[in-house]
C-alpha cells in the first residue's frame, strides 16, 4: 500500500524558510509525478510544485517561482519543498501527492485529480 507522510511544516516569520519533506513507502515510484498541493482555510487546494520521480523535470506554480525548489532523494524515496523568502499568504496546510504519468510524457502535472495518493498534509504557518 502506498503511503505518503510529510514533515517539516511550522510557524516562521515571514522572510524565513522551511523545508517539507515527503517520504513514500510501499511502491515503485519511478514513473510517477510527485506533486505539493496546498490549501488555506476558505480556499480551494492549489497546485505548488511538483517533479517527475525519474526525469527529474519540475513545474511551479507562478506564486512558488523563484522561492520554492523542488527535488527528489532516490535512495530515501523522498521528495523535498524548500520554501524561502516565505510570505503570509503562503499560510495553508501542504499535501504532498504521488500519481502516475504516460510513459511517454515524464513531465509533472498540476492537475489533482492526476494524483491518486496524497498525504494527510503538514500545516505551515507565515507570521507577519
Amino acid at each position: 500500500q502506498v503511503q505518503l507522510v510529510e514533515s517539516g511544516g511550522g510557524l516562521v516569520q515571514a522572510g524565513g524558510s522551511l523545508r517539507l519533506s515527503c517520504e513514500a513507502s510501499g511502491g515503485t515510484f519511478s514513473n510517477y509525478a510527485m506533486g505539493w498541493f496546498r490549501q488555506a482555510p476558505g480556499k480551494e487546494r492549489e497546485f505548488v510544485a511538483g517533479i517527475h520521480w525519474r526525469s527529474g523535470n519540475r513545474d511551479y506554480a507562478d506564486s512558488a517561482k523563484g522561492r520554492f525548489a523542488i527535488s527528489r532523494d532516490n535512495a530515501k524515496n523522498t521528495v523535498y519543498l524548500q520554501m524561502d523568502s516565505l510570505k503570509p499568504e503562503d499560510t495553508a496546510v501542504y499535501y504532498c501527492a504521488g500519481g502516475p504519468r504516460p510513459l511517454t510524457n515524464p513531465t509533472p502535472t498540476r492537475l489533482p485529480d492526476a494524483y491518486n495518493v496524497w498525504g494527510l498534509g503538514t500545516q505551515v504557518t507565515v507570521s507577519s
